[in-house]
């Protein structure tokens, strides 16, 4: 375990003099504070000042009419030892993860981060621990002569064009993470012109999402560095495919992975539990995508032939389904039998979008929810009265529907606790009573500034 003391040592060692005291809002946008090595020691004895309205501003960077967490009272942001990263793309600054914790000095309720690291306390108290990876796509963008943002090149999907006119930045942005501890476990260009996919190794709870946080800077860092830009919307693009964030997901007990079955033969080893775990996804994909799909451009992604699901339906390496169940590694099923979760982008909270897969994937464990046959075709292919008959649905349209179903959702709200679930819906209708006409018609440009 790292001590305050390791870091002020290593932070001397490592020449470091700024330090990034960073935490993620209910906006799914990085935020912190910046503190010199003079002022590290008082911070991470009792953190540093904030004011607790920015759990309550939105992804249009406006402070929520109405919500909860106004101009009057603070909280104190509390970097996390265990996540001090000297950063190899500026110079002489570390990066640490940090949790909201209140004036008495107690986790706060309102935390996502904090409140995630509780949910996995009392999972751990009955042996479980998850493990993920969040599997991210980016476009890499240029300025066009008339200052116009465009994809960098004109590159096709997993082609070796794209693999050339990315290679140098792609190169240096690996470096940088594994320099930060991060390992890569695929890379290559998707399906869109100067889209990319970098994925970083599975990591254990909490350091899972830590990990997707420095990915998000380091990607955006070190390209422009190169002179470029990078964007994760969902939809920059609106003649391009869009841009997700897969959640891989499996849970362990004991030290093995309750989702897999080791007497089960083939490519798909799913266990019992396994399967209760996907029906727990399925009963509360409606409400699950207002947290990993959390932006009103997300939902012009979350549509038929998209490649992102857009129904409740699950498969085995059904790419359309919400839910799909990858075939496993012959050398290792029992270390690569996992589920993943379709309908999220890089709009999302790594921290909420894990506690609520999590507590969604558990329900459906603790109540043997079945989740029926995999379908393992195209839902849109399917005529809607089958689809009916085995109670596949078609997810929300709008981050306003999805907001409907998250807001009647019993196990996220328990799962969330009051403080956090509340402000995190009040900022989500926020923004997309700012972002929508009469007509329900959307403007989402805002984001390229935060994502």
């Amino acid at each position: 375990m790292t001590s305050s003391k390791d870091v002020l040592q290593r932070a001397d060692a490592e020449d470091v003099e700024l330090i990034r005291v960073v935490f993620v809002n209910n906006s799914g946008v990085p935020r912190g504070r910046v503190v010199d090595r003079e002022s590290l020691p008082t911070v991470l004895a009792d953190g540093a000042n904030v004011t607790h309205a920015m759990q309550s501003f939105n992804a249009l960077d406006r402070l929520t009419p109405e919500g909860r967490f106004g101009p009057a009272g603070e909280v104190r942001v509390v970097p996390d030892p265990e996540t001090f990263t000297v950063l190899p793309y500026a110079d002489r600054t570390a990066l640490m993860l940090a949790d909201l914790h209140d004036l008495d000095g107690e986790p706060w309720a309102a935390g996502p981060r904090a409140q995630l690291r509780r949910y996995l306390d009392e999972l751990a108290a009955e042996g479980y621990a998850p493990e993920l990876a969040y599997e991210s796509e980016f476009y890499y963008t240029r300025t066009d002569e008339d200052g116009e943002s465009v994809p960098l090149d004109d590159s096709t999907c997993f082609s070796t064009a794209g693999m050339r006119s990315a290679h140098d930045v792609v190169l240096d942005t690996v470096d940088a993470l594994k320099e930060q501890g991060m390992g890569l476990s695929a890379y290559y260009p998707e399906y869109g012109p100067g889209q990319q996919e970098l994925v970083t190794d599975h990591g254990t709870g909490v350091a899972a999402a830590d990990d997707h946080v420095r990915f998000l800077e380091t990607v955006r860092a070190v390209a422009a560095d190169h002179g470029i830009d990078a964007t994760f919307r969902p939809k920059p693009f609106p003649k391009c495919p869009g841009t997700g964030c897969h959640i891989h997901l499996s849970l362990w007990r004991d030290g093995e992975n309750v989702l897999h079955d080791p007497d089960a033969d083939g490519p798909y080893p799913l266990s019992a539990a396994g399967r209760h775990f996907v029906g727990g996804l399925l009963e509360h994909a409606p409400a699950l995508v207002a947290v990993t799909a959390p932006t009103v451009e997300s939902y012009d992604r979350l549509a038929p032939g998209m490649w992102s699901s857009a129904y409740t339906c699950w498969g085995e390496d059904n790419r359309e389904a919400a839910v799909r169940v990858p075939s496993v590694s012959r050398s290792a099923p029992a270390a690569t039998t996992r589920v993943e979760f379709k309908p999220a982008d890089n709009t999302t909270n790594p921290y909420l979008a894990q506690l609520a897969l999590v507590a969604a994937g558990m329900d459906g464990i603790e109540r043997e929810l079945d989740p029926g046959e995999p379908l393992n075709r195209d839902p849109a292919d399917v005529d809607e009265a089958q689809l009916a008959a085995r109670g596949i649905e078609r997810l929300p349209s709008t981050l306003a529907a999805a907001l409907d179903a998250f807001a009647e959702d019993d196990v996220l709200r328990a799962a969330m606790g009051e403080a956090l679930f509340g402000s995190y819906l009040e900022v989500k209708r926020s923004e997309w009573t700012m972002s929508a006409d009469d007509d329900g018609e959307w403007e989402s440009d805002y984001l390229d500034r935060a994502f």
